[in-house]
């Protein structure tokens, strides 16, 4: 074959550059075993001979015409070139208070068996694509990507699978598109920044001397990297913006970022009352609770303003001291800005609306097991968010934990590589670099909607807190940090030795700004401590839930029981599940009859055509743990979905069901921060069982039970939790009903533990109206597992159609003499259930005991069954029945609650399980035994 050159004829257009390299690798490899390769490429090499180098363009040539040692040559630098894109940052100025000492051996040419010669005579675009013009052959190429991966920015791609977004990455670094010339006035802005960024901070630290703010110190470039994100966020339309963070620098990002007030923020140090401070122009300040946070936990708001058209609104979220946890809140707000719920069908995403930036610590990133959940919800359908920037604000340490105690990895960030969201460190003390690290972030989210991490590396001037010594434990550290400048410093030397301006102008911005601190001082009313006052509790609390018609017409439950068993001709339903649903609905049509499953999708339509949008989310959502929902319909031909609910002829707001991840603690967070975002939205979480919230235990504690009274933070979000003793182990029996009354005061929530269908359907449509109502609070339910298709659980459409939510059951076929009753039995849930086995089991007369299922354990039913035991004259005893361990379930809660409410002289005793360690039984035949004892017993009277 003649050499000749390769144009359009040879089949790789892009035939340059990391290809060619891999071409003559894969060339060796046809040489010693043509059949060892990729079959395509031996076609070519059979049909087209090596592949050989001419100064600018690539040919093909017969063996003669090219030596197998060139063509290893260029392999060799391109492999070094690759290798100076992937351990570059091992080379790079990222640490502020060291020097690398990293060996770096990837960048000696003897390493490849290379010589400056060798690179001479290899084209410059094979080792970059994309350097300057002026850069005419390999080794300047070399040399070029030397300095760009050397400064004090550095980036880790090769991670990142995806080949367009690597390519995009590397010709964005290599180019030199990220580091925008910035105009004189640009830079004067960002030292002015940093200028009021310290400023504050060092007031801060003499005025108020010895309390804790968390110093951003250190990491002052924090400030001016979120001022650029949110200015560049609005720049290309995103309206919202919501920022997650821990406590260190929270203040300065409030002050600066939020335009909270530097006189409520002082008056915060000083206790003193900030409700006659009226916030500066554009913030809406924060929303505080009746039992308030302390300063450095809580968040605020701020609208961005355009003459008289507000651009966006940027929210920094309340966050107590479990500081990661906040993570998949912020995304729960975003997704819900992002999405448009007023139509019917699956609600409508424009990721373009809002962007979610989460700061991480650099000790957390790496040790909080909630980082790498919320991570995974990056690119699944139904919680990714269009793409986060991910900030890391690295201080080297974790509270007096060095870095070689608190992480396995090389860098803080290698988390997100499992998640192959790209990386740039960036040095802190260089302000140039940091913008460069954000203008990649931005145009990578709006170019492939994914996420983006800078891990900013600065270092923590005081200790974790002001009143800590760090010298004690980093002694060498800390004399480092004691010497070294600060990044305002250094910049301001920098302009006034590049002629930006003058060191007297560097005095006078200083002046400036502290003189703006001192006049925002002297507006705190009273620098004394105030008087301490009892809490006062808002008037909705502890004032009971309104009385709310929940019923619907029986005609619209008939009409929507037909649609919810509709489906399009050509749609091919699983035929066992097609009998099951089609044998629902007539037990609804024809004999009057609702299961549970039933009730909830009855309660859902009917939502949807109140107008009311609805989100439900867990473990096999979709289908029901217990194959019991089936809300989506699944083509058996084509594998395609389908749900009735998105297709309600009257439906006037959207629903939306995904399947979650098996993860817990962020799914339930993502919830909590959508409904929180969306208050309209009716927003459920569904445990796979109940026992699974162990997992997400902080988000109740920390933000669901509290976030109203610690931040005025309102939420109804739903959380159903199967629950119930049915022999098969301790993990999958108890939902820890103990924990959420435990948690329960101050109508944190409502707890509830259902027995019928229609119970279901009315507090689900309850939930619905309180969420328009300032009443709105949580609910959680436990669920039932076996109930589920339980006969005693169905309820008669009357009961939907004319009935209400019952907080408390009278057992049918009881109580009809109250004067001859003795015993008093209360439960709550499955138990009640069991207890009606029995009951039916028994011959005779049971007049003497009477049996209540309580359905809402809190807020506790004080008034309906105080008027229930007034009627019963003949009392002897009350009992509580339960199936939990006795210092489990609901008896420590209830039991005081009796005690209050009991005629007096009558006790008060508890039939159930003894104390436990473990919540049930591992053998089923142990715990068929034990259930029986405790219904028998609880129906047992022994008279005196």
């Amino acid at each position: 074959m003649s050499e000749g050159t390769l144009k359009k004829k040879f089949p790789w257009e892009d035939f340059h550059g990391p290809n060619l390299g891999y071409v003559m690798e894969q060339y060796d490899r046809y040489k010693t075993d043509p059949n060892s390769i990729d079959i395509e490429l031996k076609e070519i090499f059979d049909n087209w001979g090596s592949p050989s180098i001419q100064t600018n363009e690539v040919t093909f040539a017969t063996e003669e015409t090219i030596s197998a040692d060139k063509m290893k040559k260029v392999a060799e630098a391109v492999n070094l070139a690759t290798n100076i894109r992937r351990y570059g940052h091992l080379n790079a100025a990222i640490y502020p208070l060291e020097e690398n000492k990293t060996k770096n051996e990837f960048l000696l040419l003897e390493s490849y068996d290379l010589t400056k010669e060798d690179l001479k005579e290899i084209p410059a675009h094979l080792i970059c694509e994309d350097a300057p013009d002026h850069v005419s052959n390999g080794l300047e190429a070399f040399q070029y990507l030397k300095e760009v991966y050397k400064k004090s920015i550095a980036f880790e791609f090769s991670h990142v699978h995806n080949y367009e977004e690597k390519t995009w990455l590397v010709k964005q670094v290599e180019s030199g598109v990220i580091f925008k010339d910035l105009s004189n006035e640009k830079r004067k802005s960002i030292l002015k920044r940093l200028t009021e960024v310290e400023g504050f901070e060092q007031y801060l630290h003499r005025t108020f001397v010895g309390q804790k703010r968390f110093s951003i110190e250190g990491l002052d470039m924090l400030v001016p990297i979120l001022d650029e994100l949110i200015s560049s966020a609005v720049e290309v339309g995103t309206n919202t913006i919501n920022i997650g963070m821990a406590h260190r620098g929270r203040l300065n990002v409030l002050a600066h970022v939020l335009g909270k007030p530097y006189e409520i923020i002082f008056s915060e140090f000083q206790h003193a009352p900030n409700k006659e401070l009226v916030p500066s122009e554009g913030s809406i300040g924060i929303n505080y609770g009746w039992s308030g946070d302390v300063k450095y936990h809580l968040g605020a708001n701020k609208q961005i303003k355009d003459e008289h058209t507000v651009r966006a609104k940027v929210t920094l979220a309340n966050n107590p001291s479990h500081l990661e946890f906040i993570d998949p809140i912020v995304e729960g707000y975003t997704r819900a800005a992002q999405e448009e719920r007023t139509e019917k069908g699956h609600p409508k995403q424009d990721v373009n609306k809002a962007m979610s930036i989460l700061i991480h610590g650099d000790a957390a990133f790496p040790g909080e097991g909630i980082v790498a959940e919320t991570l995974n919800l990056n690119k699944l359908n139904g919680y990714q968010t269009g793409g986060t920037v991910h900030i890391i604000a690295n201080n080297m340490i974790g509270f007096t934990t060095e870095s070689r105690d608190s992480r396995s990895t090389k860098y803080a960030s290698d988390l997100a590589k499992g998640y192959e969201i790209p990386i740039v460190h960036v040095n802190a003390d260089d302000p140039e670099a940091c913008l460069a690290a954000v203008h990649i972030a931005m145009e990578y989210r709006n170019k492939f909607k994914s996420d983006f991490l800078i891990d900013l590396i600065g270092y923590r001037r005081f200790g974790h807190n002001e009143m800590d010594e760090p010298a004690m434990t980093q002694p060498k550290l800390y004399e480092k940090v004691r010497k070294h400048p600060t990044v305002r410093k250094i910049y301001g030397n920098k302009l006034v030795n590049e002629g930006v301006l003058k060191s007297e102008e560097l005095v006078k911005m200083n002046e400036e700004v502290q003189a703006t601190l001192e006049k925002a001082y002297q507006k705190v009313p009273d620098k004394k401590v105030s008087q301490v006052h009892e809490i006062q509790l808002p008037e909705f609390v502890n004032s009971g839930l309104p009385k709310l018609k929940t019923s619907i017409d029986k005609k619209q439950l008939l009409k929507l029981n037909e649609e919810l068993v509709s489906w399009p001709e050509d749609f091919k339903v699983f035929p066992k599940l097609k009998r099951i649903l089609e044998k629902r609905a007539k037990a609804l049509s024809e004999e009057g009859k609702v299961e549970w499953a039933l009730g909830e999708a009855l309660a859902f339509a009917s939502l949807l055509e109140d107008g009311t949008p609805i989100r439900i989310t867990g473990q096999d959502s979709q289908r029901g743990t217990f194959a019991q929902r089936h809300i989506v319909l699944h083509d058996v031909e084509t594998g395609d979905s389908y749900s009735p609910l998105h297709r309600l002829r009257d439906a006037k707001a959207s629903f939306a069901v995904h399947n979650s991840p098996l993860s817990e603690g962020s799914v339930l967070g993502f919830e909590y921060g959508y409904n929180v975002f969306a208050p309209e939205t009716l927003v459920l979480w569904e445990a796979q069982y109940g026992d699974f919230a162990n997992a997400a235990q902080v988000f109740f504690d920390q933000f669901i039970a509290a976030g109203r009274a610690k931040w005025g933070q309102k939420s109804g979000l739903v959380m159903l939790l199967p629950h119930g003793f049915e022999g098969q182990g301790p993990e999958h029996s108890s939902g820890r009903l103990e924990r959420f009354l435990q948690l329960a005061a101050e109508d944190s929530w409502q707890v509830a533990n259902l027995t019928n269908a229609a119970q279901y359907f009315h507090i689900l449509r309850r939930q619905a109206d309180l969420l328009k109502r300032e009443e709105v609070r949580p609910l959680v339910i436990m669920t039932p597992k076996s109930l589920l298709r339980n006969p005693q659980t169905v309820s008669p459409l009357s009961d939907l159609s004319e009935g209400e939510f019952k907080p408390v059951i009278e057992q049918p076929g009881l109580g009809q003499s109250p004067e001859k009753i003795k015993r008093l039995v209360l439960c709550s849930g499955k138990i009640a259930i069991d207890l009606t086995d029995k009951l039916n089991s028994l011959e005779g007369n049971q007049d003497w005991v009477h049996i209540l299922r309580v359905e809402e354990l809190y807020p506790f039913p004080k008034k309906i069954i105080s008027s229930i035991i007034s009627k019963l004259t003949s009392l002897e005893e009350i009992v509580w029945v339960q199936e939990e361990p006795q210092n489990m379930g609901a008896w420590l809660f209830i039991d005081p609650k009796l005690r209050e409410i009991a005629p007096q002289g009558v006790p008060v005793k508890y039939i159930g399980r003894r104390r436990r360690q473990s919540p049930a039984e591992g053998d089923p035949n142990i715990h068929r035994k034990d259930q029986n004892r405790i219904v028998t017993e609880a129906l047992t009277w022994e008279k005196k």
